[in-house]
């Protein structure tokens, strides 16, 4: 059963830095369509980086500079190292994938979800 499993979050005063792990399991073929989501209280869930086809990462303009995604294909593991955090970071931090196992058509995983909070 194919799974995303992240870790990493937790309180951070402003101004500090995390770093996110997902790490992909199960029997998997393809992954493709990696990104990084956050969802605030009582706000939308929204992107926050994602990996291009054309092997870039596409950031919002909220975390340019500052958060940098990146990952490691051999561990089926993407992360996100999240520099100078701000209170407005403080957010549930979910990882996702397109991923195709060893039969059947593509689907989109979710992570669990990680908590980040940063204090002022």
């Amino acid at each position: 059963q194919v799974q995303l499993v992240e870790s990493g979050g937790g309180l951070v005063q402003a101004g500090g830095s995390l770093r996110l792990s997902c790490a992909a399991s199960g029997s998997i073929s393809s992954i493709n369509a990696q990104g990084w989501y956050r969802q605030a209280p009582g706000k939308q869930r929204e992107l926050v980086a994602t990996f291009t086809s054309g092997g870039s990462t596409d950031y919002a303009d909220s975390v340019k500079g500052r958060f940098t995604a990146s990952r490691d294909h051999a561990k089926n593991t993407v992360y996100l190292q999240m520099n100078s955090l701000q209170p407005e970071d403080t957010a549930v931090y979910y990882c996702a994938a397109t991923i195709r196992g060893p039969s059947g058509p593509s689907r989109r995983y979710w992570g669990q979800g990680t908590q980040v909070t940063v204090s002022s």
